[in-house]
């Protein structure tokens, strides 16, 4: 497991500028944490490393938020609002998983139909900011 700590929100997207370096197509990326942690700050950083400084809004209300990167889709899903993980078959999430790269915020709404070969990166507070611990990846981000 990697740890890294996050002092700041410029912190945060540059993780996740590095993030994109490493997803390939048919990778899913879960991220977990309490409300205010920085999971689409994080997701944002992934996506405007790549497509410059356009707006990248939390997909709370309509649940997907899909980007043209330049080697694949990105498919930024927020399920908080999904009442039942079946649910998630309407949004065809689950072809998803195989030709665009998922980056998941509160996963752990999919139950058992979130694949098993995921990375993960869970964002915990901590006194100085946040800690986030990456699982999952083959080598340091």
């Amino acid at each position: 497991m990697q740890v890294e700590q996050l002092f700041s929100e410029n912190d945060t997207l540059d993780l996740g500028s590095r993030l994109i370096k490493v997803l390939t197509k048919g990778d899913v990326l879960a991220i977990t944490g309490e409300l205010g942690a920085g999971k689409t700050t994080l997701a944002r950083g992934i996506i405007q490393a790549e497509k410059g400084d356009i707006e990248v809004p939390s997909p709370t209300y309509t649940l997907v938020q899909i980007y043209d990167m330049k080697n694949f889709e990105l498919w930024h899903c927020d399920m908080y609002r999904l009442e039942t993980p079946k649910d998630a078959y309407e949004l065809g999430l689950f072809d998803a998983f195989e030709d665009a790269v998922c980056v998941i915020e509160w996963p752990e709404k999919l139950g058992s139909l979130l694949p098993k070969k995921i990375y993960k990166i869970d964002l915990k507070f901590n006194n100085k900011g946040r800690t986030a611990y990456l699982e999952g990846f083959k080598k340091d981000i």
